[in-house]
């Protein structure tokens, strides 16, 4: 061999690995809370406030400017959030969320800066604390805790859309005033409790430069391992576009700004929140889409908090499997809104449906019929007969970057081979559902990427209704 060809195939190599590093250089990665967030794929998020003692039919836009005529209607008499969590826990939740304030503004724990909370009430003589309650029951059954902190609209301290009221000299002292809590009250939440997998801003937060308190700077401080979601600076995931519990496909993990959508309003909110469904396959940052739906939003309601009689609007399990289809099987987090009573306790309708829902999980997706995984551009699942498969199942490992950008399957039948799907993203998990095919062996080739394709799992099922 002589020293022309060794040097000539020493550079060739060297531009094809050099070419390699760059592709994979311009995939964004996830950090580890976002890993985190990815394969959790179901969180619940606990909505409770004044409002679920009241005995009335919750109204968002009265509530967001009416003050609670008397926060002594709190009364949980047999709060137990073991109880809430454990029933997630059994449904194959990994992640759940507390609003510890929501629109009132009222506090579910014991705040050094705010007068609005659980110190006020006469429950628990002033001392109960929904936050440590919820926080201890999500760490004695394994589950990440996260808190959801309302202060874009606060009916007690009449703040709305962020701010205060008016253009004079007292409204400019209240929001100081307001900002400075809102600040503190983070500060609390976040050194008080221990880590948090997410610190979810209802609305988001207005940032300094808009007028409003630095929460970001708290945030960093005190969670620098946690999710933050979001303000004008930083969104580490992003809503999907609806309150469906599902995205169109495909939907990218990543995306064009470091923040979601509380900028750039032209580019974001056209064409039916489009950017916010679908992502950018070139974004340049990570920041999953989640999909979030209530539970009880059956049959034209849509409940996020409790309220009497409400159980017949609970979604069928049919309808709870086609938004995990159509959230977590395509490469969504799916945030599912759950509704403490009146008591302190999760409804047993609503505990009987997400038992329901984590066994039909399990029953569909525990036991594939063959399974592989590997690098490269083509993998192959040979079964050991021709058998009936109406289910594939694709994961990247996504902790190296969304690098698949077009593949195809394919099953061998008695005739030859025939195309099933073709797609682009696959992401941290991708489901296909389709009609019965008799197949000896199924076929995944990726006819594009970035960098070398790292499937982590290719999986398929035979799934009876």
């Amino acid at each position: 061999m002589s020293k022309l060809f060794i040097a000539v195939t020493s550079i060739l190599t060297g531009l094809i690995f050099s070419v390699e590093a760059q592709n994979v250089a311009n995939v964004p990665l996830p950090t580890q809370a976002q890993l985190d967030w990815q394969n959790a794929e179901l969180v619940a998020v606990f909505h409770y406030d004044l409002h679920v003692f009241d005995g009335k039919r919750y109204n968002q836009a009265k509530n967001r400017i009416t003050p609670i005529e008397d926060y002594n209607i709190f009364n949980p008499t047999n709060l137990d959030t073991d109880q809430w969590i454990k029933a997630i826990k059994d449904a194959g939740f990994k992640i759940a969320i507390l609003t510890a304030t929501h629109e009132t503004g009222f506090a579910l724990y014991q705040s050094e800066v705010n007068p609005y909370s659980l110190k006020a009430v006469n429950w628990e003589e002033g001392k109960g604390d929904i936050v440590k309650d919820f926080v201890n029951s999500c760490r004695k059954y394994g589950i990440q805790p996260g808190i959801y902190i309302g202060i874009r609209w606060n009916s007690f301290y009449g703040v709305h859309d962020f701010t205060v009221q008016g253009n004079n000299e007292f409204a400019q002292n209240r929001q100081a005033h307001y900002n400075k809590m809102c600040e503190e009250m983070v500060r609390e939440i976040c050194s008080n409790y221990g880590d948090l997998a997410i610190v979810w801003f209802d609305g988001g937060a207005h940032g300094p430069e808009k007028g409003g308190p630095d929460v970001l700077s708290v945030f960093e401080k005190h969670q620098p391992n946690g999710i933050f979601y979001h303000n004008t600076q930083r969104a580490d995931i992003r809503w999907g576009g609806s309150e469906s519990g599902t995205v169109p496909y495909p939907s990218w993990s990543t995306y064009p700004f470091p923040y979601s959508h509380a900028t750039n309003q032209e580019v974001v909110y056209k064409n039916n929140f489009q950017l916010l469904k679908e992502g950018d396959p070139n974004g340049n940052y990570f920041m999953p889409a989640m999909s979030d739906a209530p539970l009880r939003g059956y049959n034209g309601r849509h409940e996020w908090f409790w309220e009497p009689g409400d159980e017949e609007h609970i979604f069928p399990l049919e309808n709870l499997m086609n938004m995990y289809y159509n959230s977590v099987g395509h490469n969504t987090t799916l945030i599912i809104g759950l509704t403490p009573d009146a008591e302190g306790l999760l409804p047993q309708p609503d505990v009987q449906r997400l038992e329901e829902w984590g066994d039909e999980i399990k029953r569909r997706f525990s036991t594939p019929l063959a399974a592989t995984s590997g690098n490269g551009k083509k993998l192959t699942l040979k079964l050991k007969q021709r058998t009936d498969i109406n289910h594939i199942l694709l994961r990247e490992d996504i902790s190296k970057g969304e690098r698949v950008r077009a593949f195809l399957l394919e099953g061998k039948t008695k005739i030859g081979w025939q195309s099933i799907f073709e797609g682009s993203v696959i992401g941290h998990k991708f489901i296909h559902d389709f009609e019965d095919i008799a197949l000896s062996q199924i076929r995944l080739t990726i006819k594009e990427s970035k960098g070398d394709p790292i499937i982590q799992g290719f999986e398929v099922f035979y799934i009876e209704d």
